[in-house]
């Protein structure tokens, strides 16, 4: 089941809240871990078991190292153990097959027999409920947090539906408070409702129309340099659509249900380094990566050469993270290498003004690097690089494109793909220029009504993203289905 599917929107949401909001607060939880069930189970009924064994590993292993001391050596075994289980699950189930088929093609070239192993298919979530298990782990080992008691409580933050499949990657020390005493309030219900419909505009509406430009592009077995770019521009606001919006809806439906998680997304391509970059894309990973990987692997403390060393594992590992492949090793060791230049020339990753240099190199930096990103393989990125940069480059007609990729462009795909450049550029120039200190007071525009000011904008931009909602529901009743593209990691 997804979030932007008719079964979600029509039987299992409504359902659900009607349920939550019906029942004390003493149930709530209970519910949540029950709809958050039946939410993973719709997937796969069997690998709902390796879930409940994976929240029951980690309940059972926080208790011990707890009880063990926090940071004493037996913590220290326990803490070491629980992790080795996590990462054994993540590592079977994630990476097998990519293993076994990277040795036996060295078996193969000695001229050895090849292994044997059932294709090993990947549970959806894995990722993030393997890495929320291990910060649980580890907090409680350091003292950042107790573990808690209550099998529900910890069970339900594991199974969250809302984060459940593509994040934010939650920490059990930031929302245990929320499980215990949340508030819930007809604001906090219309925001998450809002926000809600904000992601699923921009997935709907803007990143599955993007989609099939994307996938021509990048299928194409000799795309001119037009064909090449254009594929890169398309799949970097794709995924940015994609991604952010279910971001959005995951948050919008926390709120729905009285939680308050972090903040995903915050306007990645007005970023003016990749430093900066990293502290505006998918955050919550970002910092996970720091916490738990970049700081125990020894942080800026070791010296300057392992401070470089450092950030390029970060990277890479974070690379690993995203998927079984070496397009995925390749692209963390990417943004690692820029990282480290950066740390090295002492680069300013948090600008007070727009430079149009640095954030237009930024920007073809980040999508240089989507495009092994989202290709298949090697080959397919290689095609795509050899066309962006072959000697056509210098050639009006090499920019020009291929007669089989016309044919199959829309001018709806080519007009969202203006719009979704004219979005994130007017929202990311707004972002930038509200976070500077005002220095004087800018007039709003309001109307006065019984003494009360009425804030006409707010209004009207909520009764257009109702329409365009709206709109999107009926789209997504026409077209086929079309998972989140984070799903697969």
């Amino acid at each position: 089941m997804v979030f932007s599917s008719n079964v979600f929107l029509f039987l299992f949401l409504p359902v659900f809240l009607g349920l939550y909001y019906l029942s004390s607060n003493r149930y709530r939880n209970l519910l949540i871990l029950i709809g958050s069930y039946a939410f993973y189970a719709w997937w796969r009924v069997d690998f709902l078991l390796l879930f409940v064994a994976v929240t029951l590993w980690n309940y059972i292993f926080g208790l011990r190292i707890y009880q063990a001391g926090v940071r004493t050596k037996a913590a220290q075994r326990w803490v070491l153990w629980g992790i080795v289980g996590n990462l054994a699950t993540l590592g079977y189930f994630k990476y097998a097959n990519f293993g076994v088929a990277n040795i036996n093609k060295v078996l193969e070239g000695a001229g050895f027999e090849p292994f044997l192993l059932t294709h090993v298919i990947l549970p959806i979530g894995i990722s993030f409920y393997i890495f929320q298990s291990l910060s649980y782990l580890i907090d409680v080992y350091r003292g950042d947090t107790k573990p808690t008691e209550n099998l529900v409580n910890f069970a339900a933050f594991i199974a969250l539906f809302p984060q459940l499949i593509a994040g934010p990657v939650l920490r059990y020390k930031d929302l245990a408070d929320q499980f215990t005493d949340r508030t819930h309030s007809l604001d906090k219900f219309s925001e998450g409702a809002t926000r809600f419909m904000q992601g699923f505009v921009k997935k709907v509406f803007i990143a599955d129309s993007l989609a099939p430009l994307v996938d021509h592009c990048f299928a194409l077995s000799d795309p001119s340099t037009g064909d090449a770019w254009l594929g890169m521009i398309a799949y970097t606001a794709q995924l940015y659509f994609d991604f952010s919006g279910y971001s959005d809806m995951a948050i919008g439906l926390g709120l729905m249900m009285g939680f308050r998680f972090m903040e995903n997304f915050n306007q990645p391509y007005m970023s003016q380094s990749i430093t900066e970059f990293w502290r505006r894309w998918h955050i919550s990973l970002s910092t996970w990566l720091r916490d738990y990987l970049y700081v125990p692997l020894g942080g800026n403390r070791g010296g300057t050469v392992n401070t470089y060393r450092n950030l390029f594992l970060t990277m890479l590992l974070g690379g690993l993270w995203h998927g079984a492949n070496w397009t995925f090793l390749i692209w963390g060791a990417w943004h690692g290498m820029w990282l480290a230049i950066e740390r090295l020339f002492g680069v300013n990753a948090a600008p007070k003004v727009i430079n149009p240099l640095k954030w237009a190199f930024t920007f073809l930096l980040v999508m240089l690097g989507w495009v092994i990103f989202r290709a298949e393989n090697l080959d397919v990125a290689w095609r795509m690089y050899s066309a962006m940069f072959s000697p056509a480059i210098f050639s009006s007609q090499g920019w020009a494109l291929s007669e089989l990729n016309r044919a199959s462009i829309t001018d709806l795909q080519i007009a969202t793909l203006v719009l979704a450049y004219a979005v994130m550029a007017f929202c990311g120039l707004r972002q930038f220029y509200r976070s500077r200190p005002a220095t004087s007071a800018s007039p709003t525009l309001a109307l006065q009504a019984n003494g009360a000011t009425v804030a006409l904008p707010h209004y009207l931009m909520r009764g257009a993203l109702l329409l365009l909602f709206c709109a999107s529901v009926l789209k997504l009743s026409a077209q086929s289905y079309s998972p989140f593209l984070y799903f697969q990691f």
